[in-house]
């Protein structure tokens, strides 16, 4: 999938954990899930964050490759290890979690699949899967937008200057 559609998977996952978990907060969780949402593919030098962090990309190219160790449960589990062991408020990297967990869900969607339970070799595959920047994929980004607007609308509706029904 592209970064856009990870943007918006990550926005949508983290709106509805943020409608049925009511202690946390989004304007904490929803920044840290589009982060996470891109968070995997910084072993893609090409990607959004990879081209932000090059360095860094390359390093866990040369010693991963692409879609094998930063989109597994290891990797999950060692960045939920870390931030909820670190970093001070657990939103953050609850934010971060859902984001990373939508990008694996959308990425098992495609063709090429994920190494889930790296180091094993075996991809991970859902069963209805789509090429990347495909007609699917964008109509898969399309209604992730619009169900991000809507939910927005109910869920920020007290910040709006107007009232909605």
């Amino acid at each position: 999938m592209t970064g856009k559609t990870h943007i918006v998977g990550g926005l949508a996952a983290a709106l509805i954990s943020v409608q049925y978990e009511p202690t946390l907060d989004p304007f904490l969780v929803l920044p840290f899930a589009t982060l996470g949402s891109l968070l995997p593919d910084i072993c893609h030098s090409g990607s959004k964050i990879g081209r932000k962090l090059p360095v860094l990309a390359r390093l866990i190219r040369i010693f991963f490759g692409h879609r094998t160790m930063t989109h597994s449960l290891l990797f999950l589990i060692i960045i939920g290890y870390l931030g909820y062991r670190f970093v001070p408020y657990s939103d953050l990297t609850t934010g971060l979690m859902i984001g990373i967990i939508s990008h694996l869900i959308l990425d098992a969607a495609t063709k090429q699949g994920i190494k889930l339970l790296f180091p094993l070799s075996m991809s991970i595959k859902l069963p209805i899967t789509t090429h990347t920047g495909s007609r699917t994929e964008k109509l898969i980004r399309h209604l992730l937008s619009l169900y991000i607007i809507v939910q927005s609308l109910f869920l920020f509706h007290h910040l709006l200057p107007i009232t909605v029904g």
